[in-house]
């Protein structure tokens, strides 16, 4: 199986930002992943609805936003109505995560949870039907350019073993530190999609590297 790659923006060159959602319109990405930080979530400030809207007017790939913020329900429909194919909520930040998931497949985007890296893949097994992405930050989240979490491949393979497990269709989504030494085995472990953000942005030729996490396959 072929990886899903999903470049996160953040990792762009802001004053050109128009220019970096092109590049990726031509690259083989899969997704553009957009972080949204609130600053109270995590002790970072990314951008909002307007820059969202911004890259939708210019993406030709599906927006898969991921919101690392505090009540993220009261923005459910901005979101999706700024362009958001894919919304990610937290677990740690949803009191009410069934009744989140299901607010956002009535929107008529992709329910997706992201879990931090101390959160437990097991608490989800209650929902893992109603989520058609998880989310697992491989980083604490807030920051880019972070190192890779080590414990995340066993917890990949745990979350895949709860999935088959309910006969659910999700995906596993990885978010942080994401290159190619560790792709190879996030794949093995059961990951599906790898979001890639700095090893993109910072590399001499972004497409190419895209390329290469494309390429990847268990052997």
């Amino acid at each position: 199986m072929s990886l899903l790659i999903a470049p996160s923006i953040l990792a762009a060159d802001f004053s050109n930002l128009q220019r970096e959602v092109e590049m990726l319109n031509t690259s083989a990405a899969d997704y553009i992943h957009v972080d949204i930080m609130d600053g109270v979530f995590v002790p970072n400030i990314s951008f909002g609805i307007p820059v969202i809207e911004a890259i939708q007017r210019h993406a030709q790939k599906p927006l898969d936003v991921h919101l690392m913020i505090v009540n993220p329900d009261n923005y459910l429909e901005a979101f999706k109505n700024a362009g958001a194919a894919v919304i990610s909520v937290h677990y740690e930040a949803c009191t009410h995560l069934h009744r989140t998931l299901q607010a956002i497949h009535s929107l008529g985007a992709k329910a997706g949870v992201a879990i931090n890296p101390h959160t437990p893949v097991e608490l989800l097994s209650d929902v893992i039907q109603d989520v058609d992405l998880v989310c697992m930050m491989s980083v604490n989240p807030g920051f880019g350019g972070q190192k890779f979490i080590e414990n995340t491949y066993s917890k990949v393979s745990r979350l895949k073993d709860l999935i088959l497990a309910k006969g659910a269709a999700t995906k596993i989504e990885i978010d942080g530190g994401v290159n190619l030494d560790n792709a190879p085995k996030l794949l093995a472990a059961g990951a599906d999609v790898l979001v890639a953000g700095s090893f993109v942005f910072n590399s001499a030729d972004p497409i190419q590297t895209i390329n290469q996490l494309k390429s990847i396959e268990v052997v």
